[in-house]
């Protein structure tokens, strides 16, 4: 009897991945919907900037080709959230920019007030990518506790 689990017919590594992507829609849905964060909670989110549908200015995507990670917290505006993703405006060093960033490209999101944290699996092949640094937009940075608590994190590239 072999203990390697048969291949799926079903995409469940892709429905999980797509379900966890909602949780993040959801909760930008209901900052948009209030208008502003509510308490003390701010967003870390982590995207890869060459993904399909990511606009971004051309001197981000310079400074961050692969991954970068904005801050949601004091200084942001127009905050919209579709069914496919969210666009928002930040601004980097004082210079204002619109951010168009679909779903499918995040690949982390992380709320430190409630050490709440999402890890996705990234849509294309990444291995061996380097580390990227905070993108720096103009809000105060705070590190993100990793105790463990109320954090997910999904690895579909194991078979157990």
């Amino acid at each position: 009897m072999s203990d390697q689990a048969p291949d799926s017919l079903i995409p469940y590594d892709e429905i999980v991945q797509e379900a966890l992507r909602a949780v993040v829609g959801r909760v930008l849905g209901e900052v948009e919907s209030a208008g502003g964060l509510p308490g003390e909670h701010h967003f870390y989110i982590t995207f890869k900037t060459g993904a399909p549908g990511v606009d971004i200015p051309k001197h981000l995507v310079e400074r961050f080709p692969d991954e970068m990670t904005i801050v949601i917290q004091n200084r942001f505006w127009d905050l919209k959230v579709k069914p496919d993703g969210f666009e928002v405006g930040l601004s980097f060093n004082q210079v204002p920019a619109k951010l168009i960033i679909p779903f499918g490209a995040v690949t982390g999101f992380v709320d430190p007030a409630v050490n709440f944290a999402l890890q996705f699996q990234a849509q294309a092949d990444d291995e061996d990518e380097p580390e990227h640094e905070t993108a720096g937009n103009d809000a105060p940075i705070a590190t993100p506790v990793e105790d463990g608590s109320n954090v997910v994190s999904i690895d579909f590239t194991r078979k157990k």
